[in-house]
């Protein structure tokens, strides 16, 4: 399973506080299906771009096809925006 962690804004919004939990998801993009069944709203939040995904250490601007490691751990951050 891979290891999901979250911010602490994230977790009090959708989790409940629950920063970290398990899952089993093959792609970002079925994680965020994942999440969105198990936390309203915090599937949709990533998805929509506010937040950037870390892969086993490494920030994926567009990460909806990256493979998710059985053994991986995925960071969900606040999107640094440029200009």
């Amino acid at each position: 399973m891979a290891r999901i962690l979250l911010t602490d804004s994230l977790s009090k919004q959708f989790t409940g506080g629950v920063a970290e939990f398990e899952v089993v998801a093959p792609t970002v993009r079925a994680l965020i299906r994942e999440l969105e069944e198990r936390y309203p709203g915090l599937g949709a939040q990533v998805r929509d771009g506010f937040i950037s995904v870390a892969i086993d250490g490494d920030i994926h601007q567009d990460a909806f096809l990256e493979e998710i490691g059985e053994n991986s751990e995925v960071a969900f951050l606040p999107a640094i925006r440029g200009g």
